[in-house]
């Protein structure tokens, strides 16, 4: 395994840095522009010294961020082996986490590449979407952003007529009721009570959400439409015949897990959804469990925790198991909601793994 070029990259929107070693030599530091001259002169690089050496192959890793999967891609094409590492799964010391620089990134990096080319460690790599999953995210993320956004707006609206002792009349109903957006509208006019400036920034907040709730209404359209092509549609269809799981859940559940075969069991499935509890374990006391992990994407969680509550309201058998975890414990009541959370994304996992398997759809990821 001496005959390997090994790579470890720190990663930045500007720049990367290697960290190379040819075997167990000692590893070169080589800087490089994250843009396409900077990465072709960077692809050049290892080429030429995969030839000079006559290495049997490259293996390069570097840690997963909001830069993409463009550089996997650009790498995969040159035949290099690439790893993208779930930064989560490395194990870092006290020191490192005081003294984090950029070499100090990239040689750790390293470090995991050989253990795993001369010692066969594992590597704590992450699944790579393909193509077509990775652009269908950026749809469904996009819209889940926006409902956060929406969110956002509606408490600021609120916190703005606190703030000015502007209460709404209890005649008008719950807050942004039909009746609450027509007290709004009349808020805006001359002869309300509100200051003048005040009236302009509830005007503009106002138009703000309008904009943005004609742009969730958009999206919906968007995301029903991509449900329904060949690749979502049967999977899809199972996954909504379940109380409280709606297009929009099906979908963000679909997109961001992929191809639901890559789990092998319902653990693997809970881990990567963040809903397990941590683990602490020291001596003679063992099994001591700490708050849920958190990790995997958080746009999941989020739909889970919307459907599962709605499932809680709308299934009586939902409603007794909730009834039952909250029993145990009555104060802590967010144990039984992460449960619900957990037990319906198993559900889903299973429904939507038979139905994958029976369309034949994912079929192609690797």
């Amino acid at each position: 395994m001496n005959n390997v070029i090994m790579v470890g990259a720190d990663v930045h929107d500007k720049s990367i840095l290697l960290k190379v070693a040819l075997g167990k030599e000692t590893p070169v530091e080589r800087p490089f522009h994250n843009h396409l001259p900077g990465r072709k002169a960077m692809y050049r690089y290892l080429l030429q010294m995969k030839e000079n050496s006559q290495a049997s192959r490259i293996v390069f890793a570097y840690e997963a961020s909001p830069v993409g999967f463009g550089l996997y891609d650009e790498l995969t094409a040159i035949g290099a082996e690439c790893h993208v590492l779930a930064p989560t799964n490395i194990a870092r010391s006290v020191k490192h986490r005081r003294r984090k620089t950029d070499p100090a990134d990239a040689l750790r990096i390293l470090e995991i590449v050989r253990g795993h080319v001369l010692a066969g460690n594992t590597m704590p790599s992450i699944w790579i979407p393909d193509p077509t999953t990775r652009d269908d995210r950026e749809l469904l993320r996009t819209r889940i952003d926006v409902g956060k956004k929406i969110t956002v707006l509606k408490a600021q609206i609120v916190a703005l007529t606190n703030r000015n002792d502007y209460r709404k009349p209890a005649a008008v109903g719950k807050n942004w009721s039909k009746g609450h957006r027509e007290w709004l509208g009349q808020s805006l006019k001359k002869e309300s009570a509100l200051p003048p400036r005040t009236r302009l920034a509830l005007g503009s907040l106002t138009r703000q959400l309008l904009a943005l709730e004609e742009e969730e209404r958009t999206l919906d359209q968007q995301v029903k439409a991509l449900s329904q092509t060949e690749r979502y549609r049967p999977v899809v269809k199972e996954l909504t015949r379940l109380k409280g799981v709606g297009i929009l859940t099906a979908m963000v559940f679909l997109t961001e897990i992929g191809d639901l075969s890559r789990f092998g069991n319902r653990r693997e499935l809970g881990s990567y959804l963040g809903l397990v509890p941590s683990s602490y374990e020291s001596g003679e006391r063992n099994d001591r469990k700490g708050h849920i992990t958190h990790h995997g994407p958080y746009r999941l969680r989020k739909v889970l925790c919307q459907a599962s509550w709605s499932r809680v309201r709308t299934d009586p058998n939902e409603k007794k198991v909730y009834g039952r975890i909250v029993a145990r414990n009555p104060k802590m009541k967010k144990i039984a909601v992460v449960a619900e959370m957990r037990r319906l994304g198993i559900m889903m996992w299973h429904i939507g793994l038979h139905a994958q398997q029976e369309a034949k759809v994912f079929a192609h990821v690797a």
